[in-house]
């Protein structure tokens, strides 16, 4: 434990004389006004998903949230930390843009697959049931000649689909969207090949974010 918090120092230290300094009229200015960012992000609290960094987005830019499966509870079913983020976001800070952020090989989503792998962890299990709806459809989805791959591929779509679904239960949201005020979509983020894919305007099909090197 030791060796990690020494780690963790060393990172701090290499923030503060070669990050810092580039960026400190930034970090200046952000500690003196309020914070205006445009978007909320929600997203996995999968270690290798990095919201900031995959958006190009600055101190201030984007505000975010981040849980086990990228998960919107219902509004009403189960309130606490989700459902106050996304309130004082769209309340309060005004964002423009929701976003629900899936990811390639996601935990949660090969645990949906194979629930008694969640027998040890009762509230990974109880969290979970905000994804059952995904498993649902996916399995009804499912043809005979998928891999394994293709059915995670599969239920990560549905859920960020489902959660996108969950998102609009919310009354700040309904509210803002009615008023024209917000938009919403959904990204799966591929961690292997940094490409991402978005549905959006209702759409069920996510399309990928085309960059000039996927023409080469």
């Amino acid at each position: 434990m030791n060796n990690v918090l020494a780690q963790l120092k060393d990172g701090i230290r290499k923030f503060r004389t070669e990050v810092y300094p580039e960026q400190a009229d930034a970090f200046q200015h952000a500690a003196s006004t309020p914070q205006t960012p445009h978007a909320l992000v929600i997203t996995c609290a999968d270690s290798r998903i990095d919201a900031e960094t995959i958006t190009s987005s600055s101190t201030g830019d984007i505000f975010i949230t981040r849980n086990i499966g990228n998960l919107v509870p219902a509004y009403g079913e189960m309130l606490g930390g989700v459902s106050a983020v996304i309130e004082y976001a769209v309340s309060a800070l005004k964002v423009k843009h929701i976003v629900i952020c899936g990811h390639s090989d996601c935990g949660a989503m090969k645990a949906l697959l194979k629930p008694e792998s969640l027998e040890a962890l009762p509230t990974v299990k109880t969290w979970m049931n905000n994804a059952a709806a995904a498993l649902s459809v996916a399995k009804s989805l499912e043809s005979p000649e998928e891999s394994p791959a293709d059915k995670l591929k599969r239920l990560t779509e549905e859920n960020v689909l489902l959660q996108m679904q969950h998102l609009r239960t919310h009354p700040s949201v309904a509210g803002a969207m009615a008023r024209e005020e917000l938009t919403i979509s959904g990204w799966v983020y591929d961690i292997g090949t940094g490409q991402i894919r978005i549905t959006e305007d209702g759409s069920r099909n996510f399309e990928v974010v085309i960059v000039e090197a996927d023409h080469a």
